[in-house]
């Protein structure tokens, strides 16, 4: 047994030794699966009833919105300016602020602009 967990189950919920060592077994048989106390069909429904209403609660992620960055799409708009000095004409433009593709010399290259979170 580990020692300094059952001193401080002793010292944080004011029990005896022989407590905490019950409460860790108990524990320990809980985490298996086993069923330590069990409700009256009632109560059964009421907590399956809770248990399936927060998975569910959570399962749908909210998408959050995002701010445009106009000094992104400035940036892109400035290597494309800097691709055409090149030759390059033929630009596809898949995100403003973010991405765009091109053909030189009869290779397709795609630019994607990221900033990371620092």
């Amino acid at each position: 047994m580990n020692e300094e967990k059952i001193q401080k189950l002793m010292k944080s919920l004011r029990i005896s030794r022989e407590e905490a060592i019950q409460l860790m077994e108990d524990d320990k048989e809980i985490d298996r699966g086993a069923k330590m106390f069990e409700l009256d069909p009632e109560l059964e429904k009421g907590a399956k009833k809770a248990r399936q209403a927060e998975r569910k609660a959570n399962s749908t992620p909210t998408k959050r919105e995002r701010k445009p960055k106009p000094e992104k799409q400035e940036i892109c708009s400035a290597m494309m300016n800097g691709l055409r000095e090149l030759g390059v004409e033929d630009f596809t433009i898949s995100n403003p602020e973010r991405e765009f593709t091109f053909i030189h010399n009869g290779t397709k290259y795609k630019v994607t602009l990221a900033c990371p979170r620092s």
